[in-house]
């Protein structure tokens, strides 16, 4: 079902910031880990490195340091927003949330809303399509989201199918009112309870408290059904492109840049030939990154408009999808 959005406001994007960790993990660092190769890695997923948070630095920090960034870029301070939301799977802990570790961080004087907002992979994508109603219900009139993950540290170093894939990354962007005809203009949301067990994170919980036990059998990691994933990934994404689209009134050809979530670059390339979008209108930098889960999206889109890419009056398609399973899809008109 397409979660219609009401256009009572032009909601946009008006600042965009990112962070990264400075320490880089090649494939070739990991063929001295686990049995692996470069090739193998660079053939079935199109990663060749990924930045890799140290021990003692948690997400609220990557996830802090983006948000600097992005109020800076919209010209802003902490005190000129109304909320903080962020997407995340890999929180410093269970509570307080890192909506609220951020907002201490950041120095804030009014005592806004923070929250997380936990759909996997999706997370940065949902918490997008919760701001922008916050916005155009007129609750707010700025929302900081963030997406960040630091999933290194919730990995199986010892486990080949997973540990190949994920990096540690932040983005964020600022949400206020913009002029017409800028901004969202078309949003979809979806998921699926039934696919939880293809893509999940077994004991730390309520169902599966931490024990010696649970720790001996690794099972406080990421456990993934890689080919199940992949299957569902390939068909949800032009899905979820398409009711984005159908929602704002805009068909394939509209489309200027695609930013897909940058799990496998096979995926995106099924995604890319569903909607009829040359590679070159991708926007990937999933090989130097790696799979950074909710920081994916909201990275490349800093990494494009900071390169130029994007431009004013760009149709800009970001879709993602995650545990859960989970996916959303938002289509916008880029300018600030």
């Amino acid at each position: 079902m397409t979660q219609k959005i009401t256009a009572n406001k032009n909601v946009g994007i008006i600042g965009v910031g990112a962070y990264a960790p400075e320490t880089v993990m090649t494939n070739s660092d990991l063929e001295k880990m686990v049995d692996t190769s470069d090739q193998w890695i660079t053939e079935r997923t199109g990663i060749r490195e990924r930045r890799i948070s140290p021990a003692d630095v948690p997400t609220s920090e990557l996830a802090a340091l983006a948000a600097e960034k992005a109020l800076a870029d919209a010209g802003l301070t902490i005190d000129d927003m109304d909320a903080i939301i962020i997407g995340t799977s890999s929180p410093d802990m269970f509570y307080p949330s890192v909506g609220c570790l951020v907002q201490t961080r950041l120095k804030a004087n009014r005592k806004i809303p923070a929250f997380d907002l936990q759909a996997g992979c999706s997370g940065y994508s949902y918490a997008m399509v919760v701001a922008t109603q916050f916005i155009r219900t007129g609750m707010f009139k700025k929302v900081l989201v963030i997406g960040a993950d630091e999933i290194s540290k919730m990995i199986n170093w010892q486990d080949r199918n997973t540990c190949i894939l994920f990096g540690d990354g932040a983005g964020a962007v600022v949400l206020g009112e913009v002029d017409a005809p800028y901004g969202i203009l078309g949003a979809f949301m979806g998921a699926d309870g039934i696919g939880g067990e293809l893509l999940k994170f077994p004991a730390g919980g309520t169902r599966m408290p931490a024990t010696e036990e649970t720790v001996r059998q690794k099972l406080h990691s990421v456990h993934m059904e890689g080919n199940e994933v992949f299957k569902f990934a390939v068909r949800v994404m032009g899905e979820a492109a398409g009711k984005a689209l159908e929602d704002a009134g805009l068909v394939e050809s509209d489309i200027d840049w695609l930013i897909p979530h940058q799990a496998n670059m096979r995926i995106i390339q099924s995604a890319a030939k569903r909607l009829k979008m040359p590679m070159e209108k991708v926007i990937i930098n999933l090989d130097r990154y790696g799979n950074t889960s909710s920081a994916s999206i909201p990275l490349a889109l800093d990494e494009a408009v900071r390169d130029g890419r994007i431009q004013p009056g760009n149709i800009v398609m970001m879709v993602g999808f995650g545990a859960g399973l989970t996916w959303a899809s938002l289509v916008l008109r880029w300018g600030k």
